[in-house]
């Protein structure tokens, strides 16, 4: 063969070499122990310790329940009982001692993420009432006219 077929073929041997040092060098020994498990279908036996110390930062509405009982109930019954209540307040993570109150997102955008207009009528967001962000109320914020826990404007 001439030469200027050689070269790129070592240069991919090389590379290839490389990588494989790098991978040995990086990828932990445990990687891959108890077979195909968890993310990507891999895991590392060493982990698992690592994923019990890890301090959780959502709680849950039964967590919020025990202080905030009439809240979570009106929550339950309204159109927004699918959420979580931190996914507007925040990870509750060490609440009630640290943070001592949770600080309450009631920006607009907050509630765009789910309620604005998305012309995509195949997705399970055609079904949700959307808003014209242009035309409905611009710059106010929707809490101004919406209970969050029971958004529906009778039951302000």
């Amino acid at each position: 063969m001439k030469n200027h077929v050689w070269r790129p073929l070592f240069l991919a041997i090389a590379c290839v070499a490389l990588l494989l040092v790098v991978r040995s060098v990086y990828v932990p020994d445990d990687f891959g122990v108890y077979g195909q498990n968890f993310t990507y279908g891999y895991h590392r036996l060493s982990n698992i310790q690592e994923w019990k110390d890890f301090k959780i930062k959502y709680r849950g509405k039964e967590y919020c329940r025990e202080c905030h009982e009439e809240k979570v109930e009106a929550n339950l019954t309204s159109h927004h009982s699918l959420l979580e209540c931190e996914n507007c307040h925040g990870p509750a993570v060490d609440h009630p001692e640290d943070p001592e109150l949770l600080p309450i997102e009631s920006s607009r955008l907050l509630c765009l993420r789910c309620h604005a207009f998305l012309p995509y009528p195949q997705s399970n967001r055609a079904d949700m009432p959307s808003v014209d962000t242009d035309n409905h109320n611009p710059g106010e914020n929707c809490i101004g006219c919406h209970n969050p826990h029971h958004p529906d404007l009778e039951e302000m």
